[in-house]
């Protein structure tokens, strides 16, 4: 199968009213897992490199973009690739250059961390490049909880001014400010479903929820319901992973094959990415 634009699946999402899940990608096993598990459910869904992924590469994203790009092509289900976090310029313009090359059809420009005006600047400066390799393009307004940022108590994207933002800036996807948090590793964020569905209703673009391993399933479900259109999943996959490493080794301190443990850490992923996909169908 022919890898899938982030677009359509999108599109397909607004039109049936659920979500499409976007996952994080660090290392081989996790796009392997990732996609496994989405073939399990039978789901579409999305691989996304951040930049810090990027980054713990040492700056070369060419390499795991290609093999989530050969892992995409050969799924059985439909499979996007993503980036995302991208606030550094050379990295964003990397990215739009070498897009087609690895069949990355989307990515997030992450000016938050700036001023209003200045994160109006930056992003409308950078949709305009992307759109002319034909991406879609996510923003955020705002900065998703755990970077000390809009979701400190009492912190929320405001309607008005994401209607505004949109306008301004031409994004095709908005991350909102709405109580989840990134590298949560429990679930026990509080989502303000209200603010979700009046957002919803006045912004033009699909609603982006970053930060959704601190969510419970059942929330997610009414966030979905109440207008969310893309989710991020990143550190429920790494603690799932993690665990595995930790039990493998544990149980035998003469291990030494990395196959013995990252064989079981590729599965336990592709299990929290099947589940994940089975929380989105209920909804």
């Amino acid at each position: 199968m022919t890898a899938a634009r982030t677009r359509d699946l999108v599109d397909d999402a607004v039109r049936r009213g659920t979500a499409v899940l976007c996952f994080n990608v660090i290392t081989l096993e996790h796009a392997e897992g990732i996609v496994a598990g989405l073939e399990r459910s039978g789901s579409p869904g999305l691989l996304q490199v951040s930049e810090n992924a990027v980054r713990y590469r040492s700056g070369r994203a060419g390499p795991l973009l290609a093999a989530c790009h050969e892992l995409a092509e050969s799924a059985t289900v439909p499979v996007g690739l993503h980036l995302d976090h991208l606030q550094d310029s050379g990295l964003l313009a990397d990215g739009v250059a070498s897009a087609a090359q690895y069949g990355v059809s989307s990515l997030m420009v992450d000016a938050a961390h700036l001023g209003y005006q200045q994160n109006v600047a930056t992003t409308a400066a950078v949709a305009r490049s992307a759109h002319a390799a034909l991406l879609w393009v996510e923003a955020e307004l705002g900065e998703v909880g755990g970077k000390d940022g809009a979701h400190a108590p009492g912190v929320r994207t405001d309607p008005g001014q994401a209607v505004a933002f949109v306008a301004a800036t031409g994004v095709d996807g908005l991350a909102v400010a709405v109580g989840s948090s990134h590298a949560m590793t429990s679930a026990t964020a509080r989502l303000d479903l209200d603010l979700i569905a009046r957002l919803a209703a006045v912004v033009p673009v699909p609603l982006v929820l970053h930060g959704s391993s601190g969510v419970p399933p059942s929330v997610l479900q009414d966030a979905v319901r109440a207008g969310i259109r893309k989710i991020n999943v990143g550190t429920a996959l790494n603690a799932a992973l993690t665990a595995q490493v930790r039990l493998a080794l544990a149980a035998d301190d003469r291990l030494t094959d990395p196959r013995r443990y990252l064989a079981p850490a590729r599965e336990a992923v592709a299990d929290v990415v099947a589940a994940s996909c089975a929380t989105i169908h209920a909804a």
